[in-house]
């Protein structure tokens, strides 16, 4: 009997900030991304191993981890 299992990565794109770089200085566009890692099954995802938050800066392309009560602040509470 053969059994296929493995994760996969998602990313969501939660919502899109105008934030001024911490590396570049630059005011620019920052999109607040979750990546979720699903163990999947037979190429079904049954539930996430990890979750992990970041933004990016559109203009030097630094991209910053979050934890999720930084990223629920940054998003509003609303896209969590």
């Amino acid at each position: 009997m053969l059994i296929i299992f493995g994760t996969r990565r998602y990313i969501e794109q939660l919502a899109m900030l105008t934030l001024s770089c911490g590396h570049c200085g630059s005011r620019s566009a920052h999109p607040l991304r979750r990546v979720l890692t699903k163990f999947t099954l037979f190429f079904i995802p049954l539930f996430v191993v990890r979750s992990e938050y970041s933004v990016q800066c559109t203009y030097c392309g630094v991209a910053s981890r979050l934890s999720k009560q930084q990223a629920g602040e940054l998003a509003g509470e609303r896209a969590l």
